[in-house]
């Protein structure tokens, strides 16, 4: 469950939680981003960048029932995406929910979350305020629960260093969407010295 995921994330969650209906080829392959910035295992984490170059997510798959994955994304513009799927649970795409989510130092009591499905696997999908990928980083474990029955509950060991990487994905991504901001300002046909004895205006192409 390595392949490299999070266009969906925004996609599916905006502060409507509006379900998306593009889950399938979710876990697609992202190789033409390897130079940009290579997936790379930390601590037993995987961090790679999003397909889209807006942002970046770190992934684990724990062994046992159904082998849960837990996926925490995070954008360029600094918004923040968790999702957790099991092959066993019954939850169906764009089922709503609203659980509780308890870390080592507080939680979130009737967080919202939208069912989704992928890869044989059946989850759900929220986002958090800006505060949580460091609570998440902080923690050593993340307890959901449906009122009192309890949904799953991971260790987050070695989160903390996952996270710091996670967020130096982020910044080489945020670095480039402003670089090509900063481009999108000139016109594309100016050439680069246009005082050069054959200087001539560059292709639109």
């Amino acid at each position: 469950m390595r392949e490299l995921v999070h266009a969906w994330f925004r996609a599916t969650i905006r502060s409507t939680f509006v379900p998306c209906a593009f889950f399938t080829g979710l876990f697609a392959s992202a190789h033409a981003f390897a130079q940009e910035y290579p997936a790379r295992n930390i601590g037993g984490w995987t961090v790679a960048a999003s397909k889209d170059k807006e942002g970046c997510f770190v992934t684990r798959t724990y062994e046992g029932e159904g082998e849960t994955t837990l996926l925490l994304g995070l954008d360029v513009d600094g918004g923040n995406h968790l999702s957790v799927l099991n092959a066993n649970w019954s939850i169906k795409p764009k089922d709503r929910w609203k659980l509780t989510f308890r870390l080592s130092n507080g939680g979130y009591s009737n967080q919202p979350v939208v069912g989704m499905a992928s890869q044989g696997k059946q989850g759900f999908v929220t986002n958090f305020e800006a505060k949580f990928p460091s609570y998440f980083a902080a923690s050593k474990a993340l307890h959901i629960y449906r009122d009192k029955v309890p949904v799953e509950q991971l260790s987050l060991d070695g989160s903390g260093t996952a996270v710091a990487e996670l967020r130096r994905c982020v910044e080489i991504f945020s670095a480039k969407t402003t670089a090509r901001a900063r481009e999108k300002g000139r016109s594309g046909q100016i050439p680069k010295d246009p005082f050069a004895p054959d200087a001539e205006p560059r292709s639109r192409d």
